[in-house]
């Protein structure tokens, strides 16, 4: 398992084995494709690394060019500016720490996903990437090659593996640098956040750690990157798998390690841990990161969003004032005949509570004008979905509108439990740039206001206290568009609802199992085809913040056009039958009530 010379490998450094050293753990949140602008923020954190004696940095996976840079890589000019931006590096940077940085590496007709260290004025070792995600989010096999298995890279004496994110995932990697007398690791990752992934990540540091017997620095990317966000949270663990130091999640940090030669080899010395957030604090917190980023490094000056007295859109507004600030944040309610007096108070209450611009533009005038122009078409069909699909629209369009006039992003406010079964208006209330709660089902919704209403988020921007009315968050859901509407007139309870497509999406279970939990078989079906008709609505959503393992779009890419359905067997179909629950009001054959 011993890797070849490989032209990729430069020569390693003699030096006499040190016995100490410290190790700067850079955890920042590069602009993809802002090559220079990201060397310039790695020069101003080596400066403050050198001050607090750093004998070496290290920055997460692709830091150069900033991670997931997609197929970015296929362009040659773009290659070939990375490896000169850190060939430049290299040669610029004075006496300091030696930088071990993430860069895209194009040699030889091929393109990797590499290491680099920079120490004396000259690019001192590179190490590639050797296993290549594919699945999910991460589609690397489409861009990169992948390296040989690598060596250790000799600095000051140590022997220093270098396995880049998914090369821990699995032993090969790490089993072949301790066969090469590796004698810590450093592993620099770009690993998207989901509600799971941070005990994931632990169990595979522990589990490469176990079988080594080596210390292991866990460096991890910060921010946002169109769907995806970083939560940071880096780590060190040593040989015995204890956790030696934690950096914070959801912020940039600059954490020195200090590590010593020992009887039983290399140990960090114990230093901060931070308190890492989960479940609905760490949903809350990506949401807001992964929106900040989206307009910040997109250049937008202000978000505009329509707030409707629902719990979607008041927590859409809580997430934008703490992302941006009130004086960032601009809320339009957008009444017709049949918005109640509740909706039309809750939401000045929640933009009062926010402090945000609030303004109302009744629709009537756009709505009645359609209905007249469009009567002589229509004839004499009784009204249905179409009359309520155009309020939606014109809701929409006014909200592009002032979007357009003021330069401001739109935001768009449907859930994950309404855009999996397409209650939603193309071209209406999906109208938008960005959803930072397109990943979050109905109840999870309900989660994140009330926790939002109890806490006070971290560098959040907004106020405390109770931002969210109450009365949002108890009253029945409902879109308004017709007298006494309720979501549940068409779709079965929410708590019903998520557990059924969390079923079906994240877990792809089998529909006999999803009844098996006691939900109607009439329920699930209908659910599992309306799941299947919207896919051309997520096709063309805003994007999202990913939270879940299986998003829409990144995670999950299915077929528009598809006409298979999941069939139960008799003996299936008649123990279902003892569980049937009253029979839901059937949607119209367009695949949604809501069109």
């Amino acid at each position: 398992m011993h890797p070849g010379p490989g032209s990729l490998y430069f020569p390693i450094m003699s030096n006499a084995p040190a016995r100490s050293l410290s190790i700067a753990l850079a955890q920042l949140n590069p602009v993809l494709g802002d090559l220079a602008g990201n060397v310039a923020k790695l020069v101003r954190t080596r400066a403050d690394a050198a001050r607090q004696g750093a004998d070496l940095l290290v920055l997460p996976e692709l830091y150069v060019c900033g991670y997931p840079p997609e197929d970015l890589v296929r362009k040659p000019a773009f290659a070939a500016a990375c490896r000169a931006a850190v060939e430049k590096l290299a040669t610029d940077l004075g006496p300091g720490p030696a930088v071990l940085v993430g860069t895209v590496w194009p040699e030889n007709g091929k393109v990797y996903n590499a290491v680099a260290l920079l120490d004396e004025g000259k690019i001192a070792a590179v190490r590639l990437k050797v296993d290549l995600p594919n699945y999910g989010v991460f589609d690397e096999k489409r861009v990169f090659d992948a390296g040989p298995l690598p060596g250790p890279i000799n600095f000051r004496g140590v022997k220093i593996g270098v396995p880049i994110c998914e090369d821990i995932w699995t032993d090969e990697v790490t089993e072949c640098l301790a066969e090469c007398g590796t004698e810590l690791f450093i592993v620099p990752n770009g690993s998207p956040f989901d509600w799971r992934k941070i005990d994931v990540r632990m169990n595979i540091a522990v589990a490469r750690v176990t079988e080594t017997g080596l210390p292991l620095a866990y460096l991890n990317q910060i921010g946002g990157q169109d769907e995806l966000v970083f939560d940071g949270a880096s780590f060190v663990l040593n040989g015995d798998a204890s956790l030696a130091v934690q950096l914070p999640d959801w912020e940039e940090a600059l954490v020195i390690t200090h590590w010593e030669r020992t009887d039983d080899g290399w140990r960090c010395k114990s230093g901060p841990r931070a308190h890492i957030e989960e479940a609905d604090p760490a949903g809350y917190h990506a949401s807001v990161l992964g929106l900040r980023d989206y307009v910040e490094k997109n250049r937008f000056p202000s978000v505009v969003l329509g707030l409707s007295g629902g719990i979607d859109s008041a927590l859409v507004a809580a997430m934008a004032v703490d992302a941006l600030g009130p004086d960032r944040v601009h809320c339009v309610m957008l009444p017709y005949r049949y918005t109640s007096s509740d909706s039309l108070a809750d939401a000045a209450a929640c933009a009062k509570a926010l402090g945000v611009r609030y303004d109302t533009v009744p629709i009537a005038p756009a709505v009645d004008g359609f209905y007249q122009m469009l009567a002589p078409v229509f004839g004499n069909r009784a009204p249905d979905t179409t009359e309520e699909n155009i309020q939606s629209r014109a809701r929409g369009t006014t909200l592009m509108a002032i979007s357009n006039k003021n330069g401001s992003m739109l935001l768009t406010t449907g859930n994950k439990s309404e855009m999996s079964v397409g209650y939603a208006t193309i071209y209406g209330d999906m109208n938008g740039g960005f959803n930072p709660i397109k990943d979050l089902y109905k109840m999870e919704v309900y989660r994140l206001a009330a926790w939002r209403n109890a806490n006070m988020p971290r560098g959040g921007k907004g106020p405390g206290g109770i931002v969210i009315p109450e009365r949002i968050l108890t009253k029945a859901p409902s879109a308004e568009l017709r007298e006494n509407q309720t979501d549940q007139d068409s779709l079965p309870p929410y708590d019903v609802l998520d557990d059924i497509l969390s079923c079906l999406v994240e877990h792809e279970m089998p529909l006999a199992e999803i009844i098996a939990r006691g939900h109607a078989q009439e329920t699930v079906k209908r659910i599992e085809r309306l799941l299947y008709l919207a896919e051309y609505k997520r096709r063309q959503a805003a994007p999202g913040v990913k939270i879940s393992s299986r998003s829409f779009g990144r995670d999950r890419r299915y077929p528009i056009t598809n006409r298979f359905r999941e069939e139960l067997s008799d003996k299936q179909d008649a123990t279902s039958k003892n569980q049937r629950a009253p029979q839901l009001v059937m949607p119209r054959a367009d695949g949604g009530e809501t069109s």
